[in-house]
């Protein structure tokens, strides 16, 4: 449920956003989310009470990994292994993958390998179904998908080969610190065509010709909402400071930014936190 309130307590999840003219982002609580771009330019709270449920199972937990969850879950979920960030070292392919059944329900499936502008131009991927909701919580002004294939660990492979030209890194402080210079996405993909040329030959040679399909779209283009950006980035961590302050000045990828420091929403999953204005 969205609401508009002055408080909210409840289990934090990561900022759930709509495109539009400008991002419309809502900050989940439990079972309600409350609409953090009419409290633009105001002063708002963040109170972390101590406690952490693990956004998996939901047992309590003294320390939070991999973004919410507890040790047990940590170190048992397909989710939260090394392939999900380096997809080229698939453990299904291996043979080793922890969850089988979740990882043919999530890893073979279509995934776009695309190319943004967060702090200068970089290359990622996503599952196809989490466009354009990937780039907005990386903080990217623009963004154009290139190829659609037909499993996660084949788009690790092309963006193996693309990093080598392109950087598959944002630099988190400058995000916040500007907007970009743009970049010709556009200009772009034809290098990139290029540069990827060998291996998806050789996946298409191994898996097929539809295995990898070349895209051709127009970019998209975000504007995120924030009235002004700190000259300097200060960061605030629940787990030093429980009570995070301040006037919000602006919402980018999963960060709020207020005029005393900023925080990444999406890395305190399942904290229990009250939200005051």
């Amino acid at each position: 449920m969205s609401i508009s309130a002055t408080s909210v307590t409840g289990a934090l999840r990561k900022l759930v956003s709509e495109p539009a003219e400008q991002i419309n982002y809502w900050l989940p609580l439990g079972d309600e989310q409350v609409y953090l771009n009419e409290y633009l330019g105001k002063p708002i709270s963040l109170t972390y009470s101590g406690e952490i449920n693990c956004i998996a199972c939901g047992r309590r937990t003294n320390k939070s990994f991999s973004q919410g969850h507890c040790y047990p879950c940590f170190t048992g979920k397909a989710a939260c292994d090394m392939c999900i960030l380096k997809p080229e070292l698939c453990h299904y392919e291996a043979g080793t993958c922890r969850e089988p059944q979740w990882g043919e329900e999530f890893c073979f499936q279509p995934h776009v390998i695309y190319l943004a502008n967060t702090t200068g131009p970089k290359v990622g991927i996503t599952r196809k179904t989490q466009l354009p909701t990937r780039w907005i919580d990386q903080g990217a002004v623009a963004a154009l998908p290139i190829f659609e294939v037909s499993t996660r660990h084949i788009s690790g492979q092309i963006e193996v080969a693309l990093a080598e030209f392109i950087a598959d890194k944002s630099r988190w402080q400058q995000l916040l610190k500007a907007v970009p210079e743009p970049v010709d996405l556009l200009a772009l993909r034809d290098q990139s065509l290029e540069w990827s040329s060998s291996i998806v030959a050789e996946i298409r040679s191994r898996e097929g010709n539809d295995a990898v399909i070349e895209l051709s779209v127009k970019p998209a283009e975000f504007e995120f909402p924030v009235v002004e950006y700190p000259e300097k980035i200060k960061s605030f961590n629940f787990d030093k400071v429980p009570r995070v302050e301040g006037r919000l000045q602006g919402i980018k990828g999963q960060y709020l930014l207020l005029d005393t420091g900023v925080i990444n929403i999406r890395k305190f999953g399942g904290y229990q936190v009250q939200f005051e204005a």
